[in-house]
């Protein structure tokens, strides 16, 4: 799957799935509405409509079922028929798992994606997790060839058009945000340490005619960044703060994306169990969503003043790090007493959303992490956690969520109840919290929130995706379709637009949105 590339084309063009095999795959009540003049040049002269209605009647999704066409050239695929309101309307879940397993195997390969103009966002990202970029096996660099997946859609319902250039050039950024974050995350610490962390957010930089900020090492101490330095000091390679900034002209409001970038989590001197530290090369998955996300933002056209904040740090263990009881000073000017070194995630995202505040002028602040382990309890494995301090936001997240694919539940936001279980005797509050049975993750999210202060008039969203950030042992680039999804209305690109449920809307009339500049505002 590693030399994969994907393409999205309005036509995919006629060939015998002999020579370029082919997977039809939607809901079954869609594939009905197929009309077999499109579909008959992919699967002649193998396949025959009669043999095609045929497969049509056996399939009986529960939730998928698939039926092959031809030897295993062409298989068809069905989507499960319903979902409830908690899940996508696309199924984008079950994409993925049904690509993975029906694709069938060639160098030149097809996939019909069969679906309705709202779904294709998400239908693509769900389709681009079932082709990781990543990869160390040694059968992998013998091969030289390069795979190609084209992709075509065919619309039912309404607005069932074909699809537009625009769209095709925003699925193609969009799955290309999405494997760059998986690729990050699936990338082990020896690789993947601060110092090539931010030459990938150099690349980004580059590739987009950004300067990027970074502050490094010492100067992180210096400048006051407690919570980063205190945490990545005892790694070989030094902890970072780094920012990319997208500035336009005409620019009515300033987002700032705060990702944790914690490369290796051995829990410092809170030290983590020899079956809980395997996997922990994945607690970098905001950054990296961040990252995936602002590159394909920025190339679709972003209105607003845009920010991605990278807190970038390797918790180890050695001479040089923090201990329980220590007592550090953050960003935000506040004293946190150490008593978990293994909650640091907390510790740098303070730091990344107080500099957001304080030095960017945020008037949004979202931070994204693979925060706490609870997170999978508390919402399970498909759906982030979403804490925010406005009801709107919280709606919007969710239903981002079902237009993007990448899942999101709310948590309880109530400070007043929970901020207590941070009391510290001799500092302004501990890292951890005194009982672990008081909804943690809520807990985790508010320790963030307390270095912009929880009187803060702007718009703080947290989510944690630490059980999402995966699916058994591969990343799901999980975060950047969410973003892109969530902060749609300020975008350029007619298609993010549709999928965003703020700001102006795709379907509301040009001279509507004309009227008043603001109309896109996302507060």
């Amino acid at each position: 799957m590693a030399n994969v590339q994907l393409e999205f084309q309005a036509s995919a063009g006629e060939a015998d799935p002999q020579s370029r095999p082919v997977l039809v795959l939607g809901q079954l009540h869609n594939l009905h509405r197929l009309p077999w003049a499109q579909l008959r040049g992919k699967l002649q002269p193998r396949v025959t409509e009669e043999i095609w209605q045929s497969a049509l009647s056996t399939l009986n999704p529960n939730p998928t079922d698939s039926c092959p066409l031809y030897l295993n050239y062409a298989t068809v695929a069905a989507l499960p028929s319903r979902v409830s309101r908690h899940n996508s309307p696309s199924a984008a879940q079950f994409i993925t798992r049904l690509v993975r397993n029906c694709l069938p195997g060639g160098v030149n390969r097809c996939i019909v994606m069969v679906c309705e103009r709202s779904e294709v966002f998400a239908s693509a990202c769900a389709l681009a997790r079932a082709f990781p970029l990543f990869t160390h096996r040694s059968s992998a660099s013998r091969r030289t060839e390069k795979k190609t997946v084209t992709v075509e859609f065919f619309l039912v319902g309404q607005n069932n058009g074909p699809i537009e250039v625009a769209t095709l050039k925003c699925l193609a950024n969009a799955t290309e945000g999405v494997r760059l974050a998986a690729r990050i995350v699936d990338t082990p610490c020896n690789e993947m340490n601060t110092d090539n962390f931010l030459e990938e957010i150099k690349k980004v930089a580059k590739d987009l005619g950004i300067t990027p900020t970074i502050i490094r090492d010492e100067e992180l101490k210096e400048r006051g960044f407690g919570g980063i330095y205190g945490v990545g000091k005892a790694a070989l390679h030094p902890p970072a703060l780094a920012v990319l900034s997208h500035t336009p002209d005409g620019a009515t409001q300033t987002i700032a994306w705060v990702g944790k970038g914690i490369v290796y989590d051995t829990g410092g001197l809170s030290i983590k169990g020899k079956t809980t530290m395997p996997g922990m090369k994945r607690d970098c998955g905001g950054a990296a969503a961040i990252l995936g996300a602002f590159k394909a933002t920025v190339k679709q056209g972003f209105k607003d003043n845009l920010h991605a904040v990278f807190c970038l740090a390797e918790n180890a263990v050695g001479p040089r790090a923090t201990r329980p009881d220590d007592i550090h000073v953050l960003y935000s000017g506040k004293t946190v007493e150490i008593n978990n070194t293994d909650a640091e995630g907390r510790l740098i995202l303070a730091d990344g959303v107080a500099y957001a505040c304080k030095d960017l002028g945020a008037d949004i602040i979202l931070d994204m992490a693979t925060l706490t382990g609870a997170q999978g309890i508390a919402t399970g494995k498909y759906h982030a956690a979403v804490l925010t301090n406005n009801d709107e936001w919280e709606k919007a997240c969710v239903k981002a969520g079902r237009n993007c694919g990448d899942l999101v539940h709310p948590l309880v936001y109530c400070p007043e109840l929970h901020f207590s279980e941070f009391t510290s005797a001799v500092a302004d509050m501990k890292n951890s919290v005194a009982d672990r049975d008081n909804t943690p993750s809520s807990c985790a999210g508010l320790f963030i929130a307390s270095h912009i202060g929880f009187d803060w008039p702007g718009i703080w969203v947290h989510v944690d995706i630490a059980a999402p950030v995966h699916a058994g042992e591969r990343a799901t680039g999980y975060g950047v379709a969410l973003l892109l999804s969530l902060f749609g209305g300020a975008s350029e690109d007619p298609l993010l637009n549709m999928v965003s449920p703020l700001g102006c809307n795709g379907d509301s009339p040009p001279e509507e949105m004309e009227r008043d500049s603001k109309r896109r505002r996302l507060v």
